[in-house]
């Protein structure tokens, strides 16, 4: 095995992570020098982004709240422009299943029947260096049609004659990869993970009359999107590659980008494929933008839903920019999966997900996400009902939709309550999803939804800023405080402990989870992103 030492780095490069033969066929000496680069030329300007986040929350924490842009409103006045062309490998994506680069999950997935197969890097991966290395392997191997994998048990797992069309998620902007330094600074996870892919299958996906096809998340504002659209620019340009080459689908997922949407396509019109309404990160948005808000507390988790009037207004407004600039409409994620030892769980799940994509097909989206193969088969049938032969209904304009500021930060849900079911639901919650992540896995089945990093973001943002506001009022009129926080936790880790064993919950990181999520909650300051503290730990 190559040592660290002995590994060839460009000029003020340091590597951390192990080097395995897996890292050695990744970081060549070439895709080094195009990433690093990459880094030199656009970290200064991410940073100087991510600052102007901080910034900007201060305004909301003094009572300010978001609306359209003044500046910009020549762009969504103008209704003659257009983003480019999208090719036809993209014009019909009906179902798309998503989960992360781990391999017998990719080899699934491709296999489903989806239209498209969503390699996730970010929210369903846990960003282990293994994990992110293999990753890019795996995502060769599917290009190239080679991959393969075995079970312990001599089961073999490979390719289908027929598979769903390959996008890639990277990281987001506020995300770093601890592994790779360069001058000394972490690297930008985001252009790790895409300026990776990129270099190394650019040519063999041009060579099969396709292109690197990417999701971008986390975006919250057009000068986000607009350093994504510099980056694929020099990139293509470096590797003569031209221009608009790289298609990509913008994942609305902040608050603040659902003011921008058009702003958004604008800055990527020439690389814009579609927008996604990805509705766990919105809501955790939501409260993470208003969290010192009192006006701006929302109830128990399970009651915020896509019928709830700001999520309805969203998700029309989506719809109506995407179809009026000619790109995609992209529904989102039902949590609910099918539990194939419980038929009445499986049941009452199929019931749920039938609806979801009911009222997404009707709204005009052109597609939807699935997270679980045995899901394509039920959102296909809906979406087929809904579009014939048609590949997509971007002519369905939604002129009838006027969506305005107050629309989308009216947080009203009729009936809705905070309980202490649900607090006591969002603590199990999100120890059990930490736990898993910390050991490696990043998108986890708990109590029949599929739950991933946006989804525990939004159990341990609630359970901040419930506990922070002072005035928390739960339904049996109890005052929601520390030492009924304190209670509940201590119950809901004794009950973990319980189920899993005391070897496995120390070893298999529920101990460290419970620890850092009550750190979290009871720190006078809101952490960003959880993973963020949680990403110093694996």
């Amino acid at each position: 095995m190559i040592t660290n030492s002995e590994f060839k780095l460009p000029e003020g490069v340091t590597l951390i992570g192990e080097v395995t033969e897996n890292v050695s066929k990744i970081l060549t000496t070439d895709s080094l020098t195009f990433i690093v680069d990459l880094q030199r030329k656009f970290n200064s300007k991410r940073l100087e982004l991510l600052q102007k986040r901080v910034e900007r929350q201060k305004d909301f924490d003094n009572g300010i709240l978001p609306d359209f842009l003044a500046e910009t409103e020549n762009i969504r006045k103008d209704k003659n422009w257009f983003a480019s062309e999208i090719p036809d490998e993209l014009q019909d994506r009906r179902v798309e299943i998503t989960g992360p680069v781990e391999r017998k999950m990719m080899i699934n997935a491709l296999n489903s029947g989806a239209s498209v197969f969503m390699a996730d890097f970010e929210d369903s991966n846990s960003p282990t260096w293994e994990n992110c290395i293999n990753g890019q392997i795996n995502l060769i191997d599917t290009i190239n049609k080679t991959i393969s994998f075995k079970n312990p048990d001599g089961k073999e797992y490979k390719l289908n004659e027929k598979i769903a069309t390959l996008f890639v998620r990277a990281r987001g902007w506020h995300l770093n990869e601890k592994n790779l330094l360069v001058d000394g600074n972490e690297f930008s996870a985001s252009i790790f993970d895409f300026g990776l892919y990129f270099f190394h299958n650019i040519k063999a996906l041009l060579e099969k009359n396709s292109a690197p096809f990417l999701y971008l998340p986390k975006i919250e504002g057009h000068k986000e999107a607009r350093l994504w659209n510099d980056i694929f620019n020099y990139a293509q340009d470096k590797l003569n590659v031209k221009r608009g080459t790289i298609k990509v689908t913008v994942l609305i997922e902040t608050i603040l980008a659902a003011f921008e949407t058009e702003e958004i396509i604008y800055e990527l019109k020439e690389h814009m494929a579609g927008l996604n309404a990805g509705r766990w990160d919105y809501i955790f948005s939501i409260i993470k933008k208003f969290r010192n808000r009192e006006d701006f507390l929302l109830p128990d988790r399970s009651q915020i839903t896509m019928t709830a009037p700001f999520m309805r207004a969203y998700s029309e407004h989506l719809v109506k920019t995407c179809h009026q600039r000619k790109v995609h409409a992209m529904g989102g994620m039902s949590a609910f999966i099918p539990n194939r030892k419980d038929l009445a769980v499986t049941e009452s799940s199929l019931k749920k997900v039938r609806e979801d994509k009911e009222r997404e097909a009707n709204d005009g989206f052109d597609g939807t996400w699935v997270a679980h193969p045995d899901l394509v088969s039920v959102a296909k049938e809906i979406f087929d009902k809904h579009l014939g032969t048609k590949p997509n209904q971007k002519d369905k304009l939604r002129e009838d939709v006027n969506i305005t500021a107050k629309d989308l930060i009216t947080l009203n849900i009729a009936g809705g309550k905070i309980t202490e079911n649900g607090i006591r639901n969002n603590i199990t919650v999100a120890i059990r999803y930490i736990g898993a992540w910390l050991t490696g896995t990043g998108a986890v089945a708990i109590f029949n939804l599929m739950e991933d990093a946006a989804t525990a973001e939004i159990s341990r943002s609630q359970l901040w800023q419930w506990l922070h506001s002072g005035k928390t009022i739960l339904e049996d009129g109890s005052l929601f405080n520390l030492d009924l926080y304190k209670k509940l936790f201590d119950e809901e880790v004794e009950k973990i402990k319980i189920e899993f064993g005391e070897d496995l919950f120390v070893n298999g990181k529920y101990l460290e989870a419970s620890e850092l999520l009550n750190n979290i909650v009871i720190n006078d300051s809101f952490i960003e992103f959880l993973t963020i503290p949680a990403y110093k730990n694996i």
